[in-house]
């Protein structure tokens, strides 16, 4: 199992208008994008370069809106998401 390249834990995700989560977790591995509840169960994923990700001007600091398999979920919390999705779409996924 390979290590994932950026993982941020504690934070809430929410699929409007409803909360799916308040301390999910937000996982970057081997070229996917996964978003997980609490439990670990996988709310949805999709490969990176089919993800659609940004922060509105009205956001605060730490959320971002990420648009996956035509679902846009609001993920706060999430620290430096966006600069990761930034930088694991640059380089080519790893192979294990």
């Amino acid at each position: 199992m390979t290590e994932p390249e950026f993982t941020a834990t504690g934070v809430r995700i929410d699929r409007w208008p409803r909360s799916l989560t308040r301390a999910g977790e937000v996982r970057i591995e081997d070229g996917r994008l996964s978003l997980l509840t609490s439990y670990g169960s996988e709310i949805d994923s999709a490969p990176l370069g089919t993800v659609r990700a940004g922060r509105p001007w009205f956001a605060k600091p730490d959320e971002a809106v990420a648009t996956m398999n035509g679902t846009r979920y609001r993920i706060s919390g999430s620290g430096r998401l966006l600069d990761a999705l930034k930088q694991a779409t640059t380089k080519p996924p790893r192979r294990s």
